[in-house]
C-alpha cells in the first residue's frame, strides 16, 4: 500500500497574486490538480493534500476523491507532513511525498524510486536529480547511494553550494519511520521552520538508512514560485502536448503556435494550422482542418469538418461531420448539422442547423431579448440569405429559402420563401441635390 501526501500550503507569496498558487492554471487545469491527477493514475491507496486556511477546499478538491488537510500555522515541510500524519489510519505502508507545485512531473520521474525500493523495502527513499543551474535547491551530501544529509539553500556553505545533486522534493518512506523521526525535528535553522530534509540526518541517528536514486527527467521537477517560472512551465507542457499530438497522428503545421489544454482531444488525419488555442473540454473528430487563428473551448468537431480561419466555437457548439464554419464566425450552444455551412461574419447561438443548411454571410440568431435566450431552428436543406436577422424563438422549415437582408420574426413554413424587408424606394437626383446643399453648408461654416 502507499499513500501520497501532496504538500500544497504554501503562501506563494512570490506570485503576487490574490489566487492561491498552487491554484494557478497550466493548460487550463490548476498546478496542484496536475499532481492529484498523477498520484491517482498511479493507483495511490489514498491521497491526502495539506492545504492553507486560505485555500479554498471545493477549489481544491474540484470533484476529486482526496483528503485535505489544514496546516492553520506554516511553519514548514516537516510540519505540514505531520500534519498530514494525522489522516493516515495504516502504518504498514509507505508514504509518497510530492510538492503541489511541480505540475511537470510524470510516472516515470518517479519510475525509479519505486524500482529502488524492490532492493531497499524499509529505506527512506530520496529522489535526487542532477541540474546544471542548482538554484535553490536543497543539496545532497552523499557517500555512495547512502545520503548523510540534505543542506538546505540558506544553510549551505559556498563548497556545498556548489553541488549540482538536488533534492528533487519527493520522497517515498515508511509511515513508521516518518512517525518517529518527524516529533524529533527542531526550527533551530535559518528559516526558523521545521525542514522535512532534516530526517535525512536524523534517520541515521536512529538506525535507518536514506538512499536517493536519481530521476531521468530533472527538467519535469521544476517547481513554480512565481510568474516566470509559470511561464516557462506552460512552455514545457505545451511541447510535451504538441509532441503527443503528433505522433498521435495529428499534424501542426507550425507546432509552436498551437496552444493545447490538459484534456484536448483530436483524432488522426486532422490537420491544425497555425495560431490555434484549444481551451478546455475540446474534441476533435479525425480528418478535421482547422484554419489558422481559432479559438475553441467546450465544444465538438466530428470527422471532415472544417473550421476557420478566425473561427470562435464556444460552449455548447458541436460540429456535424463534413460541416464548414468560416472566417469571423462565432458559435456557442448550437448543432450545425452535417455537411451544414456558416462561412463568412456569422453569430449562431442557442440554434439548431439541420445537415445541408447554408446560413448567409452576415446572419446572426438574435437569441437574447436582455433576460432570456431562446432557441433557433433551421431545417435540413434550407438556405438562409446573407445578412438576415433570425429573431428567436423562431423556425425556418426543411428547403425553405430566407430572402437577403430579411428580419424573421415568425417562422418560415416548408419549402417557403420568407422575405421580411421593407419595400425598396428610389428618389430620382436625390442625391445630387444633397451632395450639392451640405457642400454650401460647409462652405458657409467655413
Amino acid at each position: 500500500m502507499t499513500t501520497a501526501i501532496i504538500l500544497a500550503a504554501g503562501m506563494g507569496t512570490r506570485m503576487n497574486s490574490s489566487l492561491p498558487k498552487v491554484l494557478h492554471p497550466i493548460g487550463g487545469k490548476a498546478m496542484v490538480h496536475h499532481v492529484i491527477d498523477l498520484a491517482q493514475t498511479i493507483q495511490m491507496d489514498q491521497v491526502i493534500v495539506v492545504a492553507s486556511p486560505y485555500l479554498d477546499q471545493n477549489k481544491l478538491k474540484s470533484d476529486r476523491l482526496i483528503d485535505v488537510v489544514v496546516q492553520e500555522d506554516p511553519k514548514g515541510t516537516g510540519d505540514a507532513v505531520r500534519v498530514a500524519l494525522s489522516a493516515v489510519a495504516d502504518d504498514e505502508q509507505d508514504i509518497l511525498i510530492l510538492s503541489g507545485d511541480v505540475p511537470l512531473i510524470e510516472f516515470e520521474t518517479l519510475q525509479p524510486l519505486f524500482e529502488k525500493r524492490q532492493s531497499c523495502p524499509h529505506d527512506l527513499l530520496v529522489l535526487a536529480m542532477r541540474v546544471d543551474d542548482p538554484r535553490q535547491y536543497g543539496r545532497l551530501i552523499t557517500d555512495g547511494d547512502v545520503v548523510s544529509e540534505i543542506v538546505e539553500f540558506k544553510d549551505a556553505t559556498p563548497e556545498q553550494r556548489d553541488i549540482n545533486l538536488c533534492n528533487a522534493g519527493v520522497y517515498l518512506v515508511p509511515v513508521k519511520i516518518l512517525r518517529r523521526l518527524i516529533p524529533q525535528l527542531s526550527a533551530e535553522n535559518a528559516a526558523g521552520e521545521l525542514y522535512l530534509t532534516d530526517c535525512i540526518a536524523l534517520s541515521q541517528e536512529n538506525g535507518f538508512t536514506a538512499r536517493y536514486v536519481e530521476t531521468p527527467a530533472p527538467e519535469t521537477l521544476n517547481g513554480v514560485n512565481n510568474r516566470a517560472e509559470l511561464a516557462q512551465a506552460e512552455q514545457i507542457m505545451q511541447k510535451r502536448w504538441r509532441q503527443r499530438m503528433m505522433l498521435s497522428g495529428v499534424t501542426l503545421l507550425d507546432p509552436d503556435s498551437v496552444y493545447f489544454s490538459h484534456d484536448t482531444i483530436i483524432g488522426k488525419d486532422t490537420i491544425i494550422h497555425p495560431h490555434v488555442t484549444f481551451g478546455c473540454g475540446v474534441i476533435i473528430g479525425n480528418d478535421v482542418t482547422v484554419l489558422p487563428f481559432c479559438h475553441m473551448a467546450q465544444c465538438a468537431v466530428n470527422a471532415g469538418a472544417s473550421i476557420g480561419p478566425f473561427a470562435h466555437l464556444r460552449t455548447g457548439a458541436v460540429i456535424g461531420e463534413q460541416a464548414a464554419v468560416g472566417n469571423f464566425v462565432e458559435i456557442k450552444d448550437t448543432t450545425l448539422g452535417a455537411k451544414a455551412k456558416v462561412k463568412h461574419l456569422s453569430y449562431l447561438g442557442n440554434a439548431q442547423i439541420g445537415a445541408r443548411a447554408n446560413i448567409g454571410a452576415g446572419t446572426i440568431t438574435c437569441n437574447y431579448d436582455g433576460f432570456n435566450k431562446s432557441p433557433t431552428y433551421v431545417g435540413e436543406d434550407a438556405f438562409v440569405g446573407s445578412n438576415t436577422s433570425l429573431v428567436a424563438p423562431v423556425q425556418i422549415g426543411e428547403g425553405a429559402i430566407v430572402a437577403a437582408g430579411s428580419v424573421i420574426t415568425d417562422n418560415v413554413p416548408e419549402h417557403s420563401l420568407g422575405i421580411a424587408r421593407q419595400q425598396q424606394t428610389n428618389k430620382p437626383v436625390w442625391a445630387k441635390n444633397f451632395r450639392t446643399t451640405a457642400s454650401e453648408l460647409k462652405k458657409q461654416k467655413g
